[in-house]
């Protein structure tokens, strides 16, 4: 099932890039652009660090196939060595070794879809390679993915969820997007980090779309506006927030929307694609709008009454466009724009994150 929805997230790149095209305006809120000591962490450019990559893929036992750029064939290696620098500050190193110690008897869960695991997948690989000799246990059931290090009492788990919402296969209806629903939240109890996602999934249609109907204040249809779907969706979760986190025991982050790399037209190669890209784009702008989601979870998440903090990475993203495993997916027919080579940009997103934890 797991890979049936891989494949899936690799067929409509296409859509995924004409949503990106129409972004909606976005009003920056403090709150959910967070600056620590004055410095934006958001804002800033890709600079070359010889130091880099934070591990070596191939001594990293939790990289799926899809992710393993450079097992499976992928020639050049200069993608590997980008560092994120933001415009006023530096990042601090993540350091794996004090990670542990600050998340020593504590459990942290990635919930989303894809490209959730894409992030769970290298956070996994940056702990491992602070402490290569540790013991690890690795157990997988159902939606639930879990790496855990006995010595230091850390889990780290991935919730696979499309939507956050609730999907359901009900008798003579079919599978059902309900999205005023959110009974799957029982599996994020007692977690002391959760780090959230969605949107891919929601502007999906057609033989690909994963749902016969949408479940709406009652009432079921077949459809209705993605964006207005994705918002009720993401409303209906800070309400789960609000209910069920307590924020002195729990800390919440959302991973921001993470952009693909379809169509050169965005960054001014009209007939290009993520293939072959071997360097990310100059500077600190990009010549496309962000998409549409960004505006869409800044708005929620700045009327969400419990502490959510957004890890940003949109547009540090959209400069990655030699980021993508493009035809190194491995045993994937289409040429993947859409998730990130390990090691890769979803460091740099556990970075931030790091950053947070560190400051914050």
């Amino acid at each position: 099932m797991q890979s049936f929805c891989y494949f899936l997230s690799l067929s409509l790149l296409f859509l995924l890039s004409c949503f990106q095209h129409s972004n909606a305006d976005v009003e920056h809120h403090d709150s959910m652009h967070p600056q620590l000591d004055g410095c934006d962490f958001f804002q800033g450019s890709w600079v070359v660090d010889d130091s880099y990559p934070l591990y070596d893929s191939s001594t990293c036992p939790f990289i799926k196939q899809g992710f393993d750029c450079q097992r499976n064939g992928r020639p050049d290696k200069l993608y590997l060595k980008y560092r994120w620098q933001p415009n006023a500050c530096t990042l601090p190193r993540f350091d794996g070794e004090d990670f542990l110690r600050r998340f020593k008897g504590k459990k942290i869960m990635f919930v989303g879809d894809s490209l959730s695991e894409n992030q769970w997948q290298s956070l996994t690989c940056m702990v491992h390679a602070a402490i290569p000799q540790a013991q690890f246990s690795k157990s997988s059931e159902g939606d639930l993915s879990t790496v855990t290090w006995p010595d230091y009492g850390v889990s780290i788990t991935l919730c696979q969820n499309l939507f956050l919402v609730d999907l359901v296969n009900e008798t003579n209806v079919g599978r059902v997007l309900k999205i005023d629903s959110i009974e799957g939240g029982k599996q994020w109890e007692g977690q002391d980090t959760l780090i959230f996602n969605t949107w891919h999934w929601w502007i999906h249609n057609g033989s690909l779309q994963p749902w016969e109907y949408i479940e709406i204040g009652g009432k079921l249809i077949k459809d209705m506006d993605r964006l207005a779907a994705f918002k009720r969706g993401l409303t209906t979760w800070s309400k789960w927030v609000e209910s069920n986190v307590n924020p002195a025991q729990t800390n919440v982050f959302y991973q921001g929307a993470s952009p693909v790399h379809s169509f050169g037209g965005e960054w001014n190669e009209k007939s290009a694609t993520c293939q072959g890209q071997t360097e990310p784009v100059k500077g600190s702008t990009y010549p496309t709008a962000l998409p549409p989601a960004v505006g869409v979870v800044k708005e929620v998440l700045s009327k969400t009454i419990k502490p959510v903090t957004l890890l940003d990475v949109t547009l540090l993203s959209q400069l990655r466009k030699d980021g993508h495993p493009s035809l190194y997916a491995g045993g994937h027919q289409s040429h993947d724009c859409s998730h990130w080579c390990l090691a890769g940009v979803p460091d740099t997103w556990n970075q931030l994150f790091y950053t947070f934890v560190v400051r914050g």
